[in-house]
């Protein structure tokens, strides 16, 4: 009996990293699908704490060949939001755990570098820009946390 109730407080061990993942990418979502919202209908955004969301959104910087990153931003969200919702059902599957440490790894470091341009050459930063930084940031130590917590995979019995 002990047995069993060490292999489930396991797989919680192994998923709750996957439903902070889950969070974090629902938070991404929103973001991202409120600023390619403005992008579409080129309604201005509202700015609150930081006045330069407007200035990145319409910088040359924010498409790539002619399409706005915010619309990259929810194709990222959504398809890290798949994986984390695999990886709760599936915690053990190092493709998966790879996979999702690799794609967290590649959303932080492109959030390092476009943090880089509005600093550097847009001279402005946008309020949603950064918390889709943060949440990308956070992203990748969730998916770090459940590479390490899925280390060693329950015994079979």
């Amino acid at each position: 009996m002990p047995e069993k109730a060490t292999r489930i407080s396991g797989s919680g061990k192994a998923t709750l990293p996957a439903y902070c993942m889950l969070a974090l990418t629902l938070i991404g979502i929103a973001v991202a699908l409120y600023v390619a919202k403005g992008n579409y209908t080129g309604q201005p955004l509202w700015c609150p704490i930081i006045d330069g969301c407007n200035v990145v959104v319409n910088s040359p910087y924010s498409r790539v060949f002619g399409v706005p990153m915010s619309y990259f931003g929810f194709i990222y969200y959504l398809y890290m939001f798949a994986l984390a919702a695999r990886l709760a059902f599936e915690p053990f599957l190092s493709s998966l755990r790879f996979r999702a440490v690799l794609y967290a790894g590649v959303g932080a470091a492109s959030s390092l570098y476009f943090m880089y341009l509005q600093l550097g050459f847009i001279r402005a930063v946008c309020i949603y820009c950064l918390i889709s930084a943060v949440t990308t940031f956070l992203l990748l130590f969730a998916a770090i946390w459940h590479f390490q917590a899925t280390r060693h995979p329950p015994l079979k019995s």
